[in-house]
């Protein structure tokens, strides 16, 4: 691994070896996740509707590494290949730009598989070579690399830098309907998936997403608000603020990740020396951390609009331990710490201060999820 020349943070993965480990370490991950949603719904601390919407998201970012793997299958063995540029210092996910790419790509992936041999007539050349020529079919090996990819970009569904905002219909109380709109970002400041998920009341005259102007202007502004250095009241209340009839009750916000390895990233603090002294084996060297931030509102307030009428707004309700929600602007804010077996047995050993209150979702290859407190 060397460094680009964008900044000290962003490093190129230009060995093949190297490469393919990264994103196998991705998939064991990205298929943990939704194990560990299903836990965390089994708590008790999501619903069935929460769970639907964030393990969209999460198998979203598995097509997506999945396609990216298949992209740089060939790093360092093709000199065409390209290679993948990843945030070692601050997230151990892929850069932003890399999805900026991969979303250009797939409005061009139908142009390029009609120009390219299908799988089954590249398998056959490449055993021509092998048997006639006896070699190593690498620019074929590399065609077929680059077809499973832009393939996997036409199935779609991936997690892509902009995930537009969706409704789902949760009920009539009255007059007000309410639903639950979620929507998803690749974070670029801080090259990470974000999934966000609010419950909102509508006393609009059509529901939101029938209602052709409102809805457009709903995705819009909450796709300008996506962004990592906002906090969730800044959100809510800017929501609440430019849409009279919407009313946001509760919005929560899930950051996945950074992802600490003692392999390829270079995070200092406490958990860097528990991966370094566990000596996990190859793929188990690794813990995520989530984050889930939540503001509810405790109360409505009606104040005064034009000469005669009035409007409701929300009063949200912020974390009253040690001034900590005016800070956070949040109710609640709770990290949890996902890794396997060997990096748990060592931060449980270690047990760094600041780390005996943080959710612990031991994973396991057999598909086990434990959790500790």
């Amino acid at each position: 691994m060397t460094k680009t020349d964008l900044s000290l943070d962003h490093f190129k993965l230009e060995d093949t070896r190297v490469t393919r480990r990264y994103f196998g370490k991705f998939e064991k991950i990205t298929n943990h996740l939704t194990k560990v949603a299903a836990t965390m719904e089994a708590e008790g601390r999501l619903s069935r509707v929460d769970i639907e919407a964030l393990t969209g998201y999460l198998a979203g970012l598995n097509y997506t590494f999945r396609a990216l793997a298949h992209k740089y299958h060939f790093s360092g063995r093709w000199d065409h290949a390209g290679q993948l540029t990843f945030d070692r210092l601050d997230s151990g996910f892929p850069v932003y730009q890399e999805l900026l790419e991969m979303a250009n790509d797939a409005l061009q992936a139908e142009r390029h598989l009609r120009t390219m041999p299908a799988v089954d007539d590249l398998k056959d050349q490449m055993v021509r070579v092998i048997v006639g020529e006896q070699a190593i079919p690498t620019k074929l090996q590399y065609a077929l690399s680059q077809r499973l990819y832009y393939e996997e970009l036409m199935k779609g569904a991936l997690f892509w830098a902009r995930n537009d905002p969706q409704s789902v219909w949760l009920g009539n109380e009255g007059d007000r309907r309410e639903f639950q709109v979620h929507w998803a970002v690749y974070d670029s400041q801080v090259n990470l998936p974000t999934v966000y998920i609010m419950n909102v009341e509508d006393t609009g005259r059509t529901g939101l997403p029938k209602d052709e102007r409102r809805w457009p202007e709903v995705q819009a502004h909450l796709m300008a608000q996506s962004v990592a250095h906002l906090k969730l009241l800044t959100i809510a209340k800017g929501f609440d603020e430019d849409f009279d009839d919407l009313h946001p009750t509760r919005l929560r916000r899930f950051h996945i990740g950074p992802m600490y390895s003692h392999a390829f990233t270079r995070q200092s603090g406490p958990l860097r020396e528990v991966l370094e002294q566990a000596k996990s084996p190859v793929g188990e060297d690794w813990a995520l951390v989530w984050t889930e931030e939540e503001l509810v509102s405790e109360r409505v307030e009606h104040v005064k609009s034009g000469w005669f009428g009035s409007v409701e707004r929300q009063i949200f309700a912020l974390d009253p331990f040690a001034g900590q929600g005016a800070e956070t602007g949040a109710t609640r804010m709770e990290r949890s710490l996902i890794m396997p077996e060997r990096p748990y047995q060592s931060l449980a050993e270690k047990n760094p201060p600041g780390f005996r209150d943080v959710r612990k979702f031991v994973v396991s290859e057999q598909g086990r999820v434990l959790s500790y407190r």
